[in-house]
């Protein structure tokens, strides 16, 4: 199986760059806590559209502000070809 790349969610840095607490976007957005935490901690497994849709709202950001796309390592994408 060849490596395709990651998706980085960068919720914890726009979080930071907003002063703005777990709990407070909480509030905010109607996501719990602990989804917040996977979230911000790049451990969830499929990417809901309706809460990147909120995320974005709350920061006034496009989608590219909060997803990026991390190319694979050379030696992945060499096997590949």
């Amino acid at each position: 199986m060849y490596e395709f790349g990651d998706i980085k969610i960068r919720l914890q840095e726009l979080l930071e760059e907003h002063e703005l607490s777990k709990s407070k976007l909480s509030q905010q957005t109607g996501m719990q806590r602990l989804q917040i935490k996977k979230y911000c901690n790049n451990t969830i497994t499929r990417l809901d559209i309706d809460v990147l849709a909120r995320l974005c709202h709350v920061f006034n950001c496009n989608i590219e502000d909060l997803l990026v796309y991390v190319p694979p390592q050379d030696e992945y994408k060499q096997k590949a070809e």
